[in-house]
């Protein structure tokens, strides 16, 4: 073959060197070329991190076997030789930045691997890369510029993986010196970091968090789910360049093998995701939810200032189920009651007293008792259902949330119960029913006074007093609605604000302060994980047939389609009863079929349709997981199921 020219830059050469010319033939490989390269060049250090990347095309070649005629290389080609890892700024759920080196040549899906193998955060399939939301900053805070804490120096475990290889990585338990990993340890500087990695680190000022980005609407928090960077495609293929900044943040609420002793980073982290939503009203919570979650956050800042403390798990604790669902308990043998009742459909009506009986997975109820050995007014079934608490202690309001499935999607049930007693043992009967278990199962009484202890965290002692009064920032506990609810008008004093607030926070407190640190953070995310709104990602889409913009709640275990304009459930779709779901990538619409022969559409208004399909996927994923093999993970199934029609 007749040779030619091919022209290369070479980064590490500098901005104002010229171009390196090598001859070659279109028969000549990719390794071929990099070996010409790194002869003429006269350098004299390792390239085996080095790569071709083609800037008109925005792909690596990293196929070092295929030739130029393969890859469709020609002289005007415009090929740079660089770095595959390089410098990036990395924002943790905890406020920390980051500067370490991340891979920006393979999918993000490995780079995130890369990184939390170097934080010691296992199960790194939860976890993505998002692009920040940017703070608003006011003149005289240009120049004040943010605290990185450099680990570029800390090695990165992972190799250069040929892209069209799908390797089970082991996700095994990490191997600890000193209670952190080896890389870690070998500096009093890196010892450091991980120290602020795996403790829950004092809450910055008010001023500073005022900063903070706060999501006024759905469609707010519709368009932070936007910005989530495409797994199945590298960094640079995404416009992310050297030193850029991007946030690492727990994507799928599905938190599978958490284990305290080993998951230090990964369990403080995610109750500081936890916490920053809560905090700044990313979700909803009612007050005395939110006044709970800011005795734990004043327990947790306390415990996190003594003694370092070593996470330990209990026998109650040693999986996700007991540590994270621990509100999914069971009921005795009272299984006929008076209840009040109130379809979905009658919500103006309000509640009305039926008879129910409860047996087997099922609930039937009647009129009365008395018309109970009759036929029922209806029996509903609660396989595969979702129980929801609708709690207020202090207003004695205990409410359960039916959601049930049915063939058109999933119907909306609410049960009043007279009292705590009625709604701790029917909620737990609610949520064994949905799992095909009866009452007779032998942890029933257990899971009952579960739920007694939750409600009884609830309740406030108004008589409690404390030393600890003026050592609280309230302003760091609680979201700013609630902060300005207990501040008064006449005395802007801040002072005043702290009088009003800190008792009750300090009755709350009372409940847990005998948790032991990770027991608080396990409590913490317990709560968290029962709020309604839990693990929900919204998407602005427009449904097919339709006129008018609404919202898709994507969660764990459904879909949810939410009325913009006022909030409303419209319909909810379980996975479960999902048998296909498309993506037509020409009009970029998503269509799913439903058991049933239930169908739908829609096209997405605020995030590309790349990123729903991915939530859907991987949410799929996610449920394939299992105790059993839970020490590898199967990238080529993530990839088949969230890559679309771009996957490796």
């Amino acid at each position: 073959m007749a040779a030619w020219d091919l022209s290369v830059t070479v980064e590490d050469l500098g901005a104002d060197a010229p171009p390196i010319t090598v001859s070659v033939t279109s028969d000549l490989h990719i390794g071929g070329v990099i070996l010409k390269l790194v002869e003429k060049s006269q350098v004299k250090r390792d390239w085996s991190d080095h790569a071709l990347w083609w800037e008109q095309k925005q792909q690596w070649l990293l196929r070092t076997a295929w030739t130029l005629e393969k890859c469709g290389i020609q002289a005007d080609a415009g090929l740079i030789f660089m770095a595959q890892h390089k410098s990036l700024r990395l924002g943790l759920p905890n406020g920390l930045t980051l500067r370490l080196r991340a891979c920006f040549s393979g999918p993000v899906f490995r780079t995130v691997l890369g990184i939390c193998k170097m934080l010691n955060i296992r199960r790194p399939e939860e976890l993505s890369l998002l692009r920040p939301v940017e703070e608003k900053k006011k003149k005289k805070d240009k120049d004040l510029s943010e605290e990185l804490y450099d680990l570029t120096e800390v090695p990165l475990t992972s190799a250069n993986i040929d892209p069209g290889c799908f390797p089970s990585y082991p996700v095994s338990r990490p191997c600890l010196y000193n209670g952190m990993p080896a890389h870690f340890a070998d500096s009093l500087k890196t010892e450091k970091v991980y120290k602020m990695l795996s403790v829950s680190q004092p809450a910055p000022a008010p001023e500073a968090i005022a900063k903070l980005y706060r999501p006024a609407s759905v469609v707010d928090k519709a368009h932070i789910h936007s910005r989530w960077l495409d797994s199945s495609r590298s960094l640079m293929q995404q416009g992310v360049q050297e030193n850029d900044r991007l946030w690492l943040r727990f994507k799928y609420y599905c938190f599978h093998d958490l284990e305290p002793k080993y998951d230090v980073v990964r369990l403080t982290q995610m109750y500081e995701q936890a916490r920053w939503a809560i905090l700044l009203e990313d979700i909803d919570c009612t007050e005395e939810e939110m006044l709970l979650f800011g005795a734990i956050q004043y327990h947790i800042n306390k415990l996190s200032l003594s003694e370092p403390q070593t996470m330990t798990s209990s026998p109650a604790m040693d999986d996700l189920d007991s540590a994270l669902q621990g509100l999914e308990v069971k009921l005795d043998g009272a299984d006929s009651m008076y209840f009040c009742f109130r379809p979905k459909r009658l919500t103006l009506k309000g509640y009305k007293q039926y008879w129910f009986k409860f047996k087997d997975a099922s609930i039937s109820y009647y009129k009365s008792k008395e018309e109970s050995l009759g036929e029922p007014i209806q029996q509903i079934n609660l396989k595969g259902c979702e129980a929801a608490p609708d709690v207020n202690v202090a207003g004695q309001k205990f409410c359960i949330k039916l959601l049930i499935p049915a063939p058109e999607g999933m119907n909306e049930v609410y049960l009043r119960c007279e009292n705590e007693e009625q709604y701790s043992r029917w909620m737990a009967a609610c949520r064994l029913a949905s799992k095909e278990k009866s009452l007779a199962d032998r942890l029933f009484q257990s899971e009952v006074q579960s739920i007694r202890s939750f409600l009884a965290m609830q309740q406030t002692n108004p008589n409690t007093h404390t030393d600890d009064s003026m050592s609280i920032n309230t302003h760091s506990l609680v979201s700013p609605r609630y902060s300005k609810k207990y501040k008064v008008k006449q005395v802007p004093s801040r002072d005043e604000h702290l009088h009003r607030l800190t008792p009750r926070i300090l009755e709350a407190y009372q409940n847990v302060a005998q948790l032991s640190l990770t027991d608080a953070l396990l409590r913490f995310l317990q709560i968290w994980q029962a709020l309604p709104d839990f693990g929900i990602s919204f998407v602005v889409v427009r449904f097919k047939g339709s006129r008018k913009d609404e919202v898709l709640g994507i969660a764990p275990n459904r879909l949810i389609r939410i009325d913009l304009g006022v909030g409303d459930v419209v319909k909810t779709w379980r996975y479960n009863n999902m048998r296909q779901w498309n993506v037509n990538w020409d009009i970029r619409q998503v269509a799913i079929e439903f058991d049933g022969n239930v169908n739908m559409a829609f096209s997405c208004v605020t995030a590309d349709c790349k990123i729903v399909h991915e939530f859907i996927g991987g949410y799929i994923f996610m449920s394939t997981r299992s105790r059993e093999q839970s020490d590898t993970l199967n990238e080529e199934l993530f990839h088949k199921l969230t890559g679309g029609h771009e996957a490796l």
